[in-house]
Formats: C-alpha cells, sequence, structure tokens
C-alpha cells in the first residue's frame, strides 16, 4: 500500500465509531457488508467510486481518509458538533423537523444555468437527518467533451421547514466556496415524488454572475441505486428523451416565478 492511502483503514475506523451499526451504515451507503470489512480490516482500498460514496456520507471529501489520523480525528470532532448552537439563525434550522422527515432520501435534480445555456443540469442531492438536523449533500457531475470541461462540484448545506415549503442553504467544497438557496415545494399539495421551486447560485463559467432560476426535484426513495443516481448526472439539451416532460415544462416556461400553494 502506498504512502499516500496508508491512513485510509484506520480513519474508516474513526468515522465508523460515529455509527451505532456498520451493517446499517453499510445498507446506507449501498457497499456489501463483507466488502467493507476488507476496507476497515484487511488494508483493501475501495475503488474511487466506492471512495466518493463513503466519503460523502460521512460529510467528507475522499482525500480526507488519507490525513493522518490525529488530523482526521480532529477534522471529525468538529463535524460533530452541533450545527449552528447559537446565533440567529439557530431557531431556524430545521424548522417543522417532523414535516421536513418526510422527505429525507435521494433525489435527481434538474436546473437552468447560465453556465449551460439554452440546455439542463442534470444533478443529484441526499437529504438525511444528523444530530437534530436536517443536512443536505448535492453533486454534480458534467462531462462536456466538446468543449473539454469536466466538472465535478460538491455542495453541503442545511434544510429547513417552515409554512409548507424546504428552505436549504448549501456552501460548496473546495478552495474557493460560494453560497447556494433552493426554496422547494410539491407541485400539488398532497403529492412528494416532484418538488419544484427557485435555486440561486453564482455562474462560474461566466465573470461569478448571480443567478435564480427554476428547479425540479424527484424523490428516489430513502434507498436507491446511487450508481445510477451519480451517472444520469451531466447536461442535456431541451429535447433530450432522458428528461422527464414534467421537468421540461417547468423549467421552459417564460414570466416571473412565483412559489403559490
Amino acid at each position: 500500500m502506498g504512502k499516500l492511502h496508508a491512513n485510509f483503514g484506520e480513519n474508516l475506523k474513526l468515522a465508523c465509531a460515529t455509527r451505532q451499526s456498520i451493517s446499517e451504515l453499510c445498507r446506507e451507503i449501498g457497499i456489501n457488508r463483507q466488502q467493507f470489512n476488507r476496507y476497515i480490516n484487511s488494508g483493501t482500498l475501495p475503488s474511487a467510486h466506492n471512495r466518493l460514496r463513503i466519503a460523502t456520507f460521512f460529510g467528507f471529501e475522499p482525500d480526507d481518509f488519507d490525513l493522518p489520523c490525529a488530523a482526521f480525528r480532529r477534522k471529525l470532532e468538529i463535524r460533530r458538533q452541533p450545527v449552528l448552537a447559537e446565533g440567529p439563525l439557530a431557531d431556524a434550522f430545521p424548522g417543522d423537523l417532523q414535516a421536513l422527515r418526510s422527505y429525507l432520501g435521494f433525489y435527481q435534480t434538474w436546473h437552468v444555468s447560465l453556465s449551460w445555456p439554452g440546455r439542463i443540469v442534470c444533478s443529484c442531492a441526499h437529504m438525511r437527518e444528523r444530530d437534530g438536523h436536517i443536512v443536505v449533500t448535492s453533486l454534480e457531475r458534467i462531462e462536456d467533451v466538446e468543449n473539454g470541461i469536466r466538472q465535478r462540484s460538491r455542495y453541503v448545506g442545511l434544510a429547513a421547514y417552515q409554512r409548507q415549503r424546504i428552505f436549504l442553504t448549501e456552501l460548496t467544497r473546495g478552495n474557493a466556496p460560494t453560497f447556494g438557496q433552493t426554496i422547494l415545494m410539491p407541485f400539488e399539495i398532497h403529492q412528494r415524488q416532484y418538488l419544484r421551486g427557485l435555486t440561486m447560485g453564482v455562474s462560474w463559467r461566466n465573470d461569478n454572475l448571480p443567478y435564480a432560476t427554476r428547479t425540479v426535484w424527484r424523490y428516489r426513495g430513502a434507498r436507491t441505486d446511487r450508481r445510477a443516481l451519480i451517472s444520469n448526472c451531466g447536461i442535456y439539451e431541451l429535447n433530450s428523451a432522458n428528461l422527464p416532460s414534467v421537468v421540461v415544462s417547468f423549467l421552459t416556461q417564460t414570466g416571473p416565478i412565483a412559489l403559490r400553494a
């Protein structure tokens, strides 16, 4: 094993110690328990895909697991501290936790971005409960072969439920983090398969211009095929057969955006 990855197994043990059951952890990540045991006990390294899934589950970057164990332990302790214990937003998140719990799980998401004019960006997201808060992780995976662009973006944030709407505040990971904010609600009051709303962010390909656009989230279950969810991510033409009609219809509407009950 190379020196770079020598700490992976020990750091994974430290992360697993924060969970009550490794079996349940494996089910949530979607990795076979026997294979996971080899990562912990036998020095076997996961594939890049599984490494990303494990890191995302614990709220880390894949390279964090290569840190010296003491440094990883400190980072783990910081991440486990209560979020927003004080301050003006202390009572804002998660809002109505009981109502928000019915929305926990995985989503395929779509929006129109200034970075990709005339196309629809497909991403994925996961809402899960942790320490009394609802943590949101969103991933973008874009391959633009024509322009030689390979984009990998990850957002981590919190969700709140107020007045029958979900409010998300996320921060990109990396050296130059930026905020993204989203407001969601069901298309119809009693259905939760599709959520519609407004997302706001900063365009990284157009001089960091701020933008606001419609977004659609499709619920894919409390457990799902994460590999398929991520493989769907990318940029799509408006007439793509891979886009649900409800997504295209909502995202291509003209006129002002209003979220009415």
